[in-house]
């Protein structure tokens, strides 16, 4: 089927009260473990291409969403395609030639001001082009190698008021936010802040973005999409799968030398993570909205 819209996936699991899984990919391996495992949840999927994956790809996102358009086109789910966390702005264009329909724009790393500035042109540029925008506020941890912000810190959490203000301000269609997550997390230790994601929730106008997902263990997951988070971005957990995989085949078999040996099981094991990703955050318990940390 054809490339879905972003939108449409987003107003969907926030009508029915579920959150829709957007998924960074690097490779074909990532892209086909992706769909192979939505359609084993039956669950539609957002793909997503990061400005780093882009500079991986040598600095070529046309082939790496050609090759993604051609596997949704394919699959038996709606996929959408999203270009994450976009500091370079001149990959916008690029991205509309290749029927990206979405973007994140990242400016959170810049004080309130800049990343208003920044942002409400990018959007401008996008709503122009009919591509939605997500943008982020109150930065998220671990980008780049750095550590996550301390809770304490400023610019580790999303204060409600400023975001209320920010969207009014840059017209964006989704806000990511930080409520205790942290990117490229090996481990499954982080908590949400629930109070914060609360107040957020009825504060905040447009759907709530949830990034650094792989470091939240079910429980936290369920609880976040309960308290308002539409879209679940997860990356790490696929690497870690991946990672183990290929480590596991290479032990196993020292002499081996065919790529596609341990590619296969890197495929499958991401696969296998993808579909319990997406199953975990399908049908949230809500009751655990209430369940302390």
């Amino acid at each position: 089927m054809p490339l879905a819209f972003t939108s449409d996936l987003i107003d969907r699991a926030a009508a029915g009260g579920t959150a829709v899984a957007a998924v960074n990919v690097i490779t074909l391996e990532h892209i086909e473990a992706v769909i192979n495992g939505a359609e084993a949840a039956s669950q539609p999927v957002i793909l997503q291409i990061s400005e780093n994956a882009v500079k991986y790809r040598l600095g070529r996102l046309a082939p790496l969403a050609a090759a993604a358009t051609a596997a949704a086109r394919t699959a038996r789910v709606e996929v959408a395609l999203h270009l994450d966390h976009v500091k370079d702005l001149g990959l916008l264009p690029t991205a509309l030639e290749c029927g990206i329909g979405s973007v994140m724009i990242d400016a959170a790393h810049l004080p309130y001001e800049q990343n208003v500035e920044v942002t409400r042109h990018a959007v401008k540029w996008a709503h122009t082009h009919g591509i939605w925008a997500e943008a982020e506020l109150g930065e998220v941890g671990g980008k780049d190698g750095r550590g996550a912000l301390d809770a304490h810190a400023p610019g580790a959490r999303t204060d409600p008021a400023e975001a209320a203000q920010y969207i009014e301000e840059t017209r964006i269609d989704a806000l990511a936010v930080a409520v205790g997550s942290a990117h490229a997390m090996t481990s499954r230790t982080a908590t949400i802040d629930r109070e914060l994601l609360g107040r957020l929730h009825e504060t905040v106008s447009v759907p709530l973005v949830l990034h650094g997902s792989s470091g939240l263990a079910d429980a936290e997951l369920l609880a976040a999409v309960a308290g308002g988070i539409i879209k679940v971005n997860i990356g790490t957990a696929l690497s870690i799968a991946m990672t183990h995989a290929i480590r596991t085949h290479l032990t196993s078999e020292p002499r081996g030398v065919d790529p596609r040996g341990y590619l296969s099981d890197a495929r499958t094991a991401m696969t296998v993570a993808t579909t319990r990703l997406l199953n975990t955050i399908a049908a949230p318990d809500h009751t655990l909205w209430s369940v302390s940390p």
